[in-house]
């Protein structure tokens, strides 16, 4: 047996806290190779968002180098709690649920997976909404009518066909989750060459087209419209926002890494996977913004807008078609996974992975993803930081209780036992979880304009910006404090 991986040697399967969901992924079943962490990976980070991600840094003031190397440094930072809370998966086969209930305790890992879990619901909403947009404009292609189809009204606020086609994906999604985890890790290694070339296809056209990669950097130059800003007031904040981007998958990396065959395996598929699809990516969506300007006199960022500029039916329907397969990967496995296991671990006997992940697809719909994409600064862009200091605690924690205090060494039937160690909540986690986000509690207040500024100081709102890294390195030293203490007072 692999020295990696630590398997169940009691039985406890009448648990009401073990599933076959829950339970460690044997040694036998560990099927996943460092190409298939890579692919998942290339088709979490292939997507509109990241596609769109340099746009926000560009505008603020960056050139295009500096938007590629805060994002690359950004995914540099969050790859290293990714891979170091991606160990426990790989060792002992277990989900991110099972997991905190070491570090939080058996009832406080229920609101700390729920945490995790229910910002990811409204990002699957999100992204099926952007697939459901990506078929209505293929579909349009052959039937332009339907654009007019009946309007439902403002409590709806789309029209009947937008309706259908966001059901439709939808549909898709729950498809997959019915099929179970093994066809996530099958559609995302089909998937992951497929969108590298279309990726690679649009940076062709763009340098087609105008003939010359330095008058389309040249032409990066122009996106900005605040060229004169300070280069390190801006960097900062974007930094965190660029790890505020991964955070939620820096916690729950387990879930997939559980069946890794090796720690080579599934650290080598993410350093591989990672950093490099997201720079890739970004730059193509820099190139081709630019290259935007040149050939038709403005900067189109969206990839859906800058499609409907094509002529040829051929390659809409192509690039539709690409878009639909890239947010159909990143949402199964970005925004499905995490609250799927979050809601099973409610009541593990009752609610199955597949039940958690139908739920998250009911609420997916009733959150009504187009209202929240109309006002994507309030939703998307403000919750980079503001989530990220919470999942910042809670990765924190979980490191800390892990590595410093436990040295990599757990005993697994322990984590099914209602009235074992871990019953209960772990109160020197609470602690350091609520402790670590205080100091950037008045930052957010003023960031979402609850309060004035001038109320909490120049320092505790800059602090926000740093909101991650604070709340990380806070908990991650408050818990191993609190731990020491209680072995010593012991």
């Amino acid at each position: 047996m692999n020295e990696e991986i630590i398997e169940l040697t009691e039985d406890v399967s009448a648990s009401p806290l073990y599933s076959e969901d829950f339970a460690p992924v044997p040694a036998a079943k560990r099927t996943w190779n460092r190409t298939n962490i890579a692919a998942i990976w290339v088709g979490m980070a292939v997507c509109i968002p990241t596609y769109m991600l340099a746009s926000s840094l560009i505008d603020q003031g960056m050139n295009w180098w500096q938007a590629l190397l805060t994002i690359l440094l950004g995914n540099l930072i969050v790859l290293a709690p990714m891979i170091l809370n991606a160990h426990v998966g790989t060792k002992y086969g277990i989900p991110l649920p099972v997991f905190l209930r070491m570090n939080f305790g058996i009832d406080g890992a229920v609101l700390a997976s729920l945490l995790r879990g229910l910002v990811a619901c409204g990002w699957f909403g999100i992204q099926t909404w952007i697939g459901g947009a990506a078929i209505y404009q293929l579909v349009l292609v052959f039937i332009p009518g339907l654009a007019n189809s009946p309007f439902l009204g403002s409590f709806m606020g789309i029209n009947l066909a937008q309706l259908v086609c966001f059901l439709l994906f939808w549909a898709m999604n729950i498809y997959i989750i019915y099929k179970g985890i093994d066809s996530i890790k099958v559609f995302e290694t089909w998937a992951a060459p497929f969108l590298l070339v279309i990726g690679a296809f649009m940076l062709g056209w763009a340098w087609w087209e105008v003939g010359s990669m330095g008058a389309i950097l040249d032409a990066s130059y122009t996106l900005s419209q605040n060229a004169d800003v300070n280069f390190w007031k801006i960097f900062w904040p974007n930094l965190t926002a660029m790890v505020g981007f991964w955070a939620t998958l820096s916690l729950n990396i387990p879930d997939f890494t559980r069946y890794a065959k090796s720690q080579k395996d599934q650290m080598a598929g993410q350093a591989l996977g990672l950093p490099t699809t997201m720079v890739f990516y970004s730059f193509i969506g820099i190139a081709v913004t630019s290259a935007s300007v040149l050939i038709f006199g403005e900067a189109i960022w969206d990839p859906v807008v800058l499609l409907g500029k094509f002529d040829s039916a051929f390659v809409v329907i192509l690039s539709m078609l690409g878009l639909t397969i890239a947010t159909l990967s990143t949402n199964i496995a970005a925004n499905v996974v995490a609250p799927a296991n979050g809601f099973a671990n409610i009541a593990p006997k009752k609610i199955s992975f597949k039940m958690g992940g139908y739920i998250t697809g009911v609420i997916g719909i009733v959150i009504f993803p187009w209202k929240l994409m109309a006002d994507p600064s309030g939703y998307i862009f403000t919750w980079l930081i503001a989530y990220s200091a919470l999942l910042g605690a809670i990765a924190g924690v979980m490191i800390s209780d892990y590595y410093l205090v436990r040295k990599t060494k757990l005993d697994l039937a322990d984590l099914y036992k209602n009235e074992g160690p871990h019953r209960g909540w772990n109160k020197p986690a609470w602690i350091a979880f609520v402790l670590s986000i205080l100091p950037v509690v008045p930052g957010f207040l003023v960031t979402v304009n609850a309060i004035d500024a001038a109320s909490v100081g120049a320092f505790l709102v800059e602090l926000y910006n740093y909101a991650w890294f604070v709340t990380f390195g806070l908990a991650l030293l408050i818990y191993y404090g609190l731990k020491s203490m209680n072995t010593s007072a012991s």
